[in-house]
Formats: C-alpha cells, sequence, structure tokens
C-alpha cells in the first residue's frame, strides 16, 4: 500500500495564502496525508508540476502576473492528464471568469475570502476523484496485461494443438482430422494422435472441468501425461489407470477431466479403446448407419485413486470413421435453451457420410454454430475424427512410387 502523502500545488503570489494554507492544515501535513508544495505563477508551476509527476492537486489563483490561472488552464489541457485536478480560487461573485475557468478544465473552484472548511471538502473530493482515476487506470492496466497474457496462451494453445492436416500423409491406411473453437481466449478441451508403431495409430479426445487460463493449464498436463504414457504402453486401459493416478496430485476439488482413448489397428481396423468418463463416440459406415460404442464404464480422471478401467474393441470395416467429440458439441444451447444433442449428431453424420474428414468435420461445426444462432458459446467445442481406409491402398501406394 502507498503511504506517500498526497501532493498538492498552491500557485498563487500572495505570500499570506502559501501562509494560510500550512497553517490550516498543519494536522495533515504533520500525518503525512497532505504534502503542500507552491509557486507564485504559471511559468513556476508548470516548472513544478514536471519535476513532480505524482502531484494529484492544484489550488490555482485567477490573477497573477507572467501566467494567470486561465491561460494556466489551457497549458493543463496540452498535458492531458486526468489524474490531476485544478481547483480555481476566485473573488466571490466573478462568475464570467469562473465559467471560463470550467470550460478550460477545472474540476472545481471556492471563492475568496476562503472558508478554509469548505475548502477542506473541496481538497477532498478532489482526491477521491484522482484516487478512482488512478483506480480505473491500475484496472484497465492489468486488464491489458491480462489480454496479453490470454492471447499469448490462446496462440501457444493453437500451436500445441495445430496440426498441418493430412499429418501422415504416405500412409493411406487411415484418415484424421481434429480441430477445437474454445468457448474464451483458451479452452480446456484438447486431442491428439501419434503412430504406436507402424500399424498402430494412438489418438485420444479430453475436456477439462472449467474453462480459461486453468483449464488450459490443465489440459496441457494432461496431454502431455497421455502421449508420454501411451508412447509407452500399448494398452488403453493401463495406460488412462496410470494417468489418472498421475494426475490426482495435480488436481484440486473442482478440477477434473474426461478423456477417451484409442489405439486403431492401421493393419487390420481393430480399434481397442478406453474410456474415462467421456462421450462416447460414434461409428459411422460408408453407407451412412451411426452406431455409438459400446459403453466400457470409466469414472472422470483425476478424482479417484486406482479407479478401475476397462479396455473394449470394436472390429472397423474399411471406409468407417470413428467420430469423437466434446460436450460443448451435444449440450450447445440455443436462445431457446435447447441443445444440439446426440440426435442432431446422429442425422448430420447420416447424411454426410460420403465426405471428406475435413469437410465433414467443418460441417458438423457449422451446423453447431447455426444451431446456436446468436447464443453466447458457453462451452469448447471439439471434434476429431479417425478413417479406416482399405488396407491395400498402403501397398498400392508403395507399388505406385
Amino acid at each position: 500500500m502507498n503511504n506517500a502523502p498526497r501532493k498538492i500545488l498552491v500557485v498563487d503570489d500572495e505570500p499570506d495564502l502559501q501562509m494560510l494554507m500550512l497553517q490550516k492544515f498543519r494536522n495533515k501535513v504533520k500525518s503525512r496525508e497532505y504534502e503542500f508544495l507552491f509557486a507564485e505563477d504559471g511559468v513556476e508551476a508548470l516548472e513544478v508540476i514536471q519535476a513532480n509527476p505524482e502531484l494529484s492537486l492544484i489550488l490555482c489563483d485567477i490573477n497573477m502576473p507572467r501566467m494567470d490561472g486561465l491561460t494556466l488552464l489551457v497549458e493543463l489541457l496540452e498535458l492531458k492528464r486526468d489524474d490531476l485536478k485544478t481547483v480555481m480560487v476566485s473573488a466571490y461573485g466573478d462568475f464570467e471568469n469562473i465559467r471560463t475557468a470550467m470550460n478550460r478544465g477545472a474540476y472545481d473552484f471556492v471563492t475568496k475570502p476562503i472558508d478554509f472548511k469548505d475548502m477542506e471538502i473541496t481538497i477532498e473530493k478532489c482526491l477521491k476523484e484522482v484516487s478512482r482515476v488512478l483506480k480505473t487506470r491500475e484496472m484497465e492496466n492489468q486488464l491489458k496485461s491480462l489480454n496479453y497474457d490470454l492471447d499469448m496462451a490462446a496462440r501457444i494453445q493453437e500451436q500445441i494443438l495445430h496440426q498441418d492436416f493430412p499429418v501422415f500423409p504416405d500412409d493411406t491406411r487411415f484418415d484424421i482430422f481434429a480441430d477445437m473453437i474454445p468457448a474464451k481466449h483458451v479452452g480446456g478441451d484438447f486431442y491428439d494422435f501419434f503412430k504406436f508403431d507402424e500399424d498402430h495409430l494412438a489418438f485420444f479426445i479430453g475436456d477439462v472441468a472449467g474453462k480459461g487460463m486453468p483449464a488450459a493449464i490443465y489440459m496441457a498436463v494432461c496431454r502431455t501425461m497421455l502421449k508420454a504414457i501411451g508412447s509407452e504402453v500399448e494398452d488403453p486401459a493401463e495406460c488412462i489407470t496410470k494417468v489418472n493416478n498421475m494426475l490426482i496430485p495435480e488436481s484440486d476439488i473442482s478440477t477434473f477431466v474426461t478423456v477417451f482413448y484409442g489405439i486403431l489397428n492401421i493393419k487390420t481396423g481393430l480399434l481397442r479403446y478406453c474410456n474415462g468418463g467421456h462421450n462416447l463416440p460414434y461409428v459411422l459406415a460408408k453407407d451412412g448407419q451411426v452406431k455409438e460404442m459400446e459403453d466400457v464404464g470409466g469414472l472422470l480422471l483425476g478424482k479417484f485413486e486406482n479407479a478401475p478401467y476397462e479396455a473394449g474393441s470394436v472390429q472397423l470395416s474399411p471406409g468407417d470413421t470413428v467420430i469423437t467429440f466434446t460436450d460443448g458439441v451435444t449440450e450447445a444451447e440455443n436462445d431457446e435453451e435447447q441443445y444440439f444433442d446426440e440426435e442432431r449428431v446422429v442425422e448430420y453424420l447420416g447424411r454426410n457420410a460420403h465426405k471428406s474428414l475435413n469437410s465433414q468435420v467443418k460441417g458438423l461445426f457449422l451446423e453447431v454454430m447455426k444451431f446456436v444462432g446468436s447464443a453466447e458459446q458457453s462451452d469448447d467445442v471439439t471434434v476429431l475424427s479417425v478413417r479406416y481406409n482399405e488396407p491395400e491402398q498402403q501397398g498400392d501406394a508403395e507399388a505406385e512410387q
């Protein structure tokens, strides 16, 4: 807390006023609430103002040699300091000069002979206004700093999640595409994918409880752990179990994450998966048939130590697509407080089975945005899709080379 006295500049060519100010406000000076500075005209006042940028208030007479108070007000306007207020001291009944002073930016005025009780009230009012201005400026600076940090975090998150698709252009046995629209600058949703070995593709999608910076930091931790453990452990259930136990020390009472984790054998089409409290994905066949994956149970991660997780499996046929998504898709809400829900997802997928993954995912985003309309987005919207292609395409590609 700043305990420095508030600096007040008295601009008057009468020594008697300077003595009266020090005498009448001696207790304020003694207690270091006020510190008075003095100048005898506007020229000297500008020098004092330049040397004391922390100055809060100017008490200024109108009639002075070299530069009068009204001219000084014009000079003060050039400084563009909203944290410096000016109170004019005028002869009683001098309304024309008072009006001119107010038009030139004076905050208030007092009249001679000076009523020092009224003067004290006026000074306190001005200093409160200066304090308000400084507080507002501080909050604006904090907001700018926060927005800068959020923009930086958003760029970092974008770099973390960004992929140049196609990511495995030389392997035609599968296609993969993902995208996210954060509800705020940064989000808590995440996804990633990597080859466990030449014939196995690991992929996952997650949704951290909460939004903004805390969720984004926790998201980065979860994603890093899943990729690190997943690179060493082939069984999806074992991977999720280890990551869950590692996340518990990093979680507080309101922090957790849901995760779907899958490993696709891109040679045979067998998908093994584990679910940690996440939305169940859909399998979309080439003919437009949509089926929800079997629920193998599994609690959300980061809350329950040694929670049991089981792996499930599904045999994909060539052309089948696995669509994973976060609840920002199904729980997107419009102005009538209706949810986009699973039925609309299924209906959309069935109508667009023939499309490329890029068009399919972006089209689903568009459907959600059109449904939401002008309603505020309350959750991150994230989709990751994997398509299993004809196995022989890899051989054909190699033969062509």
